[in-house]
């Protein structure tokens, strides 16, 4: 199973072990009475071209699942895994941590040793966060890209609660690779990241490493949350559109063209008193 969208090859063995099978190509007019004899779910577009359906053209290439270990052995991961230290990616090598704690600050950032600070004065992802009083806590967010895709766009908090009974999320941008965040609606602008669908060349401005201390504008001592990290890279091509490329036909109209790579953390809670 491939974990990269530009080598994408099959998640089902022969069912779906090309373009045409795995519903990302369209079927050649002398194949169509065969195909249509053998399965009925097929797909038609405007330009008259027939493709197959059923499941795999939705699919997506396979994630990652990473842990922060001391060591590179077993013992070393298991922990990690057990104090759920942990975080995942759809497929790019990207790195990423969470930390809270309740004395962190800006210098923390360019310090060498900024990971063992955090350590020391607060939890990483994964943990429960002990209230200190009604201080907010401050968030250590970290992120770097994996150098052979493309670069980060943004790095996001998404933080997570229950009010009124029911479920409710924020999104909040903390770093841009371009920029700082809209004070007002905690979003990055645009960085005009392109993608030729022609190619699947990529242009734009993008960063290697993304990095911020953050703290909750909306924070309620009162009240449990979760948060974790989420970072995003600029768009790229997905599977189906890189099949398309190189057999040298218009990507499939009703699937999408590009998607955006990211990774995310295991969340610290915020955890109450019962």
């Amino acid at each position: 199973i491939s974990v990269d969208e530009s080598n994408f090859f099959a998640k089902v063995g022969l069912l779906d072990a090309n373009g045409v099978l795995r519903g990302s190509l369209p079927i050649p007019k002398s194949e169509q009475g065969t195909f249509r004899s053998a399965r009925d779910e097929t797909y038609t577009d405007d330009k008259g071209r027939v493709f197959t359906t059923g499941g795999p053209e939705t699919w997506g290439a396979s994630g990652l699942a990473a842990v922060w270990a001391e060591q590179n052995t077993r013992e070393a991961i298991y922990n990690a895994f057990r104090r759920k230290e942990t975080f995942a990616t759809t497929g790019p090598r990207i790195k990423v941590r969470l930390f809270a704690g309740y004395d962190y600050n800006e210098k923390m950032l360019e310090a060498h040793d900024v990971f063992k600070q955090a350590y020391a004065g607060g939890v990483p992802m994964g943990n429960d966060l002990i209230p200190d009083g009604e201080r907010a806590p401050a968030f250590i967010a970290w992120a770097t890209r994996d150098d052979a895709s493309a670069p980060l766009q943004r790095l996001q908090i998404i933080k997570g609660w229950r009010e009124g009974g029911e479920s409710r999320e924020q999104v909040y941008d903390v770093a841009c690779s371009t920029g700082k965040p809209n004070k007002k609606t905690h979003r990055c602008k645009d960085n005009g990241a392109k993608v030729d669908i022609s190619t699947c060349a990529i242009t734009g401005a993008g960063a290697a490493e993304l990095k911020a201390i953050w703290q909750d504008p909306d924070f309620d001592p009162s009240q449990r949350a979760f948060y974790y990290v989420r970072v995003l890279e600029n768009p790229t091509c997905r599977w189906s559109t890189w099949d398309a490329v190189r057999a040298g036909v218009e990507p499939r109209q009703d699937l999408q063209k590009t998607l955006q790579e990211r990774a995310w953390s295991s969340p610290i809670w915020y955890a109450l008193e019962d």
